[in-house]
């Protein structure tokens, strides 16, 4: 059967594939370093370059392979079966450097052809102050993922417009050297990521890099009268098609882990009684129901994107808080994965450095992000099923 096409330049689906495997296995030969530096290397970065995943979602009329959802969603998790730090700057970076699509022409084509990567804070912590045809930007943003890198960062800010009647939730997309970085990044998990803080000080950003997410959330469409309309973000639902990596990552990790649980089992005798434990119906029942759960959280991640794709076709019914339960209930099966091959193969995984517990500890800190909190999707999607308004975006 013959190779499917992305979109833009003659890149297939398995180039990309391919590039996303170098990709981690660089990452998973420089772990320690990245623990040790709390961000993944230069070399990782510019193999990302290198490949095209950086720009693997940019629109074809800037010369990317503008790849569809389900393709992302395989380089992900692709890049998580080796390192989950390094999926997740897999995930963010082409994710960011296609927000200009949402920017008018201007903004977007000064941006996308100045070939750098964008980092981004959705989390609306600035102030504006207008300034002419612009604003001045201020405010302290954390967990700032892969800034190290980057020379642009969007940031979290509520505008206030003259022809608006209230504040409206903008991401200007600010220069990486007109703010402060501070590398305040030490965790407990996804190390390798960079997430560090940025402080802005009354930096210049002209409406044209002003990204208002409101509308990009309500329309799902540039600010454009002549826009790509095969373009696949142009279609889907704003913030539950950004929040997509999150579960292929944790997907990615767990089936990892899973490799390593039957590597170790295996050959594994136990002292108490002398029993090989690949032909014991313990070890056995662990690995089968490990496997069905990862079955299951596979089907839900599925569904999500067969929803984010259907979306428009399905008459835009589907709510937030419905991708975002579907999300979180797979990263959780991963989370319980994890927890219990680690748990089930006992005090011969508890040293530090092998890949039990770096996958471990970052599954978990995926599981930590806002947007993938089980308890507070279920909550948010309990509510719409009870026809009440949720307040969650995705």
């Amino acid at each position: 059967m013959a190779s499917q096409l992305v979109k833009g330049e003659t890149l297939t689906v398995e180039d990309l594939l391919a590039g996303a495997e170098r990709i981690g296995q660089l990452a998973e030969q420089e772990a320690a370093e990245a623990e040790k530096n709390a961000t993944i290397s230069q070399n990782v970065v510019d193999l990302m370059k290198e490949t095209q995943i950086a720009r693997m979602m940019l629109p074809k009329k800037y010369g990317g392979p503008q790849a569809d959802l389900k393709t992302f969603a395989k380089v992900v998790r692709k890049v998580a079966n080796y390192n989950i730090s390094a999926a997740w700057l897999t995930y963010l970076y082409p994710l960011h450097n296609m927000l200009p699509a949402f920017l008018p022409e201007k903004g977007a084509d000064e941006i996308i052809n100045s070939g750098g990567l964008i980092a981004d804070i959705f989390a609306a912590l600035g102030k504006a102050e207008r300034d002419g045809d612009g604003y001045r930007i201020s405010g302290k943003w954390s967990f700032v993922s892969g800034i190290n890198y980057s020379d642009w960062v969007g940031v979290g800010v509520m505008i206030q417009f003259p022809d608006t009647e209230k504040p409206v939730y903008c991401l200007p997309m600010l220069k990486t050297s007109e703010v402060e970085i501070v590398h305040n990044w030490d965790t407990f998990g996804l190390r390798g990521s960079g997430s560090n803080q940025i402080i802005a000080d009354s930096v210049y950003v002209p409406m044209e890099r002003i990204l208002r997410l409101d509308q990009a959330e309500l329309t799902r469409r540039p600010p454009l009268d002549d826009y790509d309309t095969e373009y696949p973000f142009y279609h889907v639902p704003f913030f539950p098609s950004f929040y997509i990596g999150f579960g292929y990552m944790a997907l990615g990790g767990a089936e990892r882990m899973l490799k390593e649980f039957k590597t170790l089992t295996e050959k594994r005798v136990r002292l108490m009684d002398g029993v090989r434990e690949s032909e014991s119906p313990r070890s056995q029942r662990v690995l089968a129901e490990m496997t069905t759960d990862f079955h299951v959280a596979e089907c839900l991640m599925d569904k999500y994107i067969d929803l984010l794709v259907d979306y428009e076709k399905d008459g835009c019914q589907t709510p937030p808080s419905e991708f975002f339960a579907i999300r979180t209930k797979a990263i959780k099966l991963c989370v319980d994965i994890a927890v219990r091959s680690l748990l089930v193969l006992g005090g011969g995984a508890l040293y530090k450095g092998g890949p039990m517990e770096l996958f471990l500890r970052d599954i978990m800190a995926v599981a930590t992000h806002k947007t993938s909190l089980y308890e507070d999707a279920v909550a948010a999607y309990g509510k719409e099923l009870f026809g009440f308004e949720s307040g969650v975006r995705g």
